[in-house]
């Protein structure tokens, strides 16, 4: 899920192999100690990509996945680059995909709603020329599908106050979202977030290692759930993205809130004129240095990306060329690789039927998953009257 919040997480563990799927790493120190709880570092929690595509190998299409983003701007490369070809990939090898449009998510730290549809139509649009393909992957907004919220009432009753109080995302996320106070739905945003996870019962969540303390929440209700009454949910797995994560136009990660991102629709000249505002340094001999040179080699990364080559072989060629010709590459490279994705945008952004029937079938599968684990839910509750 995509809320960019920096938070500082420890180095993940070496994991081994593991039998089936899911995912979820997260830091120490938000869960209590009863039997049901396990600690964060276990490796049981999260899958890397090389160890899903040793598994893809068999079966994929028993892999379910649940990712999606909150529809507050339109995307841009970072999270192409960073989620969306994954996405795409992960369909495409016969993934089961549910993509989840967040729009009630936007709430927790926004106090106007007036935007949220014509960005959650953007956010499809985006989708469809990127690859995802509505007939393999289930495309649904949660204010759709009713059921998530009746899901979240009893997961609300396995676990604190106090531990989603000690929770380091939802504290980072508070503190940065300009409200005086926290707001009921900020702090059990996570709560709300594992409701939207394990309803469809999925083994893998994408997430960014700042979204790590939300998954763990997510897999720690389900095994007190199933724990107090009987096994219903899965446990799903966080899929660690092997992807780097690239930086906007200031020298920190490329972030809607931040206003310092290449959009995917954005056109050759915008791009071009975004490029140009990039942070570098005066050296004119260009090299790939991320710990020293992290602006200049974060172009360098970005134009290695978009063309499938070594960031270091893509210095090579730039060379004394300095500042000017290593942005020109960029823009080349950037303008190029989205040249077919943006050609698809221009041809469905405007076909509101189209994207709103889209999300409309996507919620009519999500109800049906939904209200079939909200069953099962009350069963074992022994509240089937």
């Amino acid at each position: 899920m995509s809320i960019t919040v920096d938070v500082p997480t420890p180095d993940l563990p070496q994991a081994t192999s593991f039998p089936d799927t899911a995912g979820g790493t997260t830091p120490d120190g938000s869960q209590t100690a009863d039997p049901a709880s396990r600690p964060a570092s276990d490796p049981a929690a999260f899958l890397t990509e090389a160890e899903l595509d040793a598994q893809l190998v068999g079966d994929a299409r028993r892999i379910r996945v649940l990712t999606g983003d909150r529809p507050t701007g339109p995307l841009h490369l970072g999270h192409y680059l960073g989620s969306l070809r994954n996405r795409v990939r992960l369909q495409d090898v016969g993934a089961d995909i549910f993509v989840l449009v967040a729009d009630y998510q936007v709430v927790t730290d926004r106090d106007s709603g007036a935007e949220i549809g014509g960005h959650a139509l953007g956010l499809v649009a985006d989708y469809l020329a990127c690859g995802v393909d509505p007939a393999r992957s289930t495309v649904f907004a949660h204010s759709a599908v009713p059921a998530l919220n009746q899901l979240m009432l009893p997961l609300l009753s396995l676990i604190s106050v106090a531990e989603l109080e000690r929770n380091p995302t939802t504290k980072a996320e508070a503190a940065t979202s300009g409200r005086p106070a926290v707001s009921a739905l900020m702090l059990t945003y996570p709560v709300h977030q594992a409701a939207d996870i394990l309803f469809c019962h999925a083994d893998l969540v994408p997430v960014g290692r700042d979204q790590l303390p939300h998954l763990e929440v997510t897999r720690t209700v389900a095994r007190r759930f199933n724990t107090r009454y009987r096994p219903v949910f899965t446990e799903p797995r966080a899929l660690i993205s092997d992807a780097p994560s690239v930086l906007g136009t200031d020298g920190t990660k490329m972030s809607k809130s931040r206003g310092n991102t290449i959009e995917l629709r954005a056109s050759p000249d915008e791009t071009a004129a975004v490029i140009k505002s990039f942070k570098t340094d005066t050296d004119r001999r260009i090299s790939y240095d991320p710990a020293n040179r992290p602006e200049v080699s974060n172009l360098l990364l970005i134009t290695a990306l978009c063309r499938d080559e070594d960031p270091r072989a893509v210095a090579e060629q730039i060379g004394d060329g300095g500042a000017a010709m290593l942005k020109r590459h960029a823009t080349e490279a950037v303008n190029e690789h989205l040249r077919p994705l943006r050609a698809r945008r221009a041809e469905v952004a405007g076909e509101r039927a189209l994207l709103s029937g889209i999300l409309r079938r996507g919620a009519e599968r999500a109800t049906v998953e939904a209200e079939a684990t909200l069953e099962r839910v009350r069963e074992a509750m022994g509240m089937a009257y």
